[in-house]
């Protein structure tokens, strides 16, 4: 159980969007969300995303509650910040920040002129190549929706946590189909990726009505643990 909390704390998890977010986009929306996880709740996440001109900021605070707060009363603090491009976001800064397990906490830096990210973590600063499309944690999810709206059915993405620069690769469902979330039952698309090794699975299922964001995602381990985060509010401002 440990194991798979740890995991997915460094995990970013999911937006959703009233409205196309690269259209006429809202200046600010706040979302909430549970994680369930061994028939339970485990944490609460509070994410704000706020977008001035061209430049964005994604803030996620993520809160462990009930059984899990009593052993491991974390809270994880998550911030991307960049650029808004008509391909989606392009991050120059990410950080994730602990109260507790502070050795824990990373950092990244990208360069796109010279195409060098610099992480930053316990090991100390490492710089290495900047492969093209490169996301971080949590801007990975808002523009995925961007690749969703091509005919493509696979696309890939290299992920940054500030700890390690991973690849993913993600197959995407042209069928829809319907969940049920506390925001209500959608007709979503299915998103999943591969794992290689010790990499974790993502299962996201975008809503279609909300522009293809997602309202559900799944994250499972390398030994089958699974944990599940659902929208329970949503707050947007013009």
């Amino acid at each position: 159980m440990q194991k798979i909390i740890t995991r997915y704390f460094v995990v970013l998890l999911l937006s959703l969007s009233a409205q196309p977010l690269f259209a006429e986009p809202a200046s600010r929306m706040q979302a909430n969300y549970d994680v369930i996880g061994f028939g339970m709740t485990l944490a609460n996440i509070t994410e704000i995303f706020t977008r001035t001109d061209g430049n964005y900021k994604i803030e996620s605070v993520t809160k462990a509650v009930g059984m899990l707060a009593r052993f491991k009363p974390e809270t994880v603090r998550i911030s991307s910040q960049g650029k808004v491009t008509p391909q989606g976001l392009k991050p120059l800064s990410f950080s994730m920040t602990r109260e507790i397990d502070t050795n824990k906490n990373a950092s990244a830096k990208f360069n796109w002129e010279k195409n060098i990210i610099t992480q930053t973590d316990y090991k100390g600063v490492n710089d290495l190549p900047l492969p093209p499309a490169t996301q971080d944690r949590l801007s990975v999810l808002y523009s995925m929706p961007i690749q969703a709206k091509s005919d493509q059915t696979e696309y890939k993405f290299s992920i940054t946590d500030g700890n390690n620069l991973d690849a993913y690769s993600f197959s995407i469902s042209p069928n829809e189909r319907e969940i049920t979330v506390p925001l209500g039952t959608l007709k979503t698309r299915y998103v999943t990726s591969t794992p290689v090794g010790e990499e974790v699975k993502y299962e996201i299922w975008m809503a279609t009505e909300y522009d293809n964001f997602p309202c559900k995602v799944i994250v499972t381990d390398s030994n089958g643990g699974k944990l599940t985060q659902v929208l329970t509010g949503l707050t947007i401002s013009p």
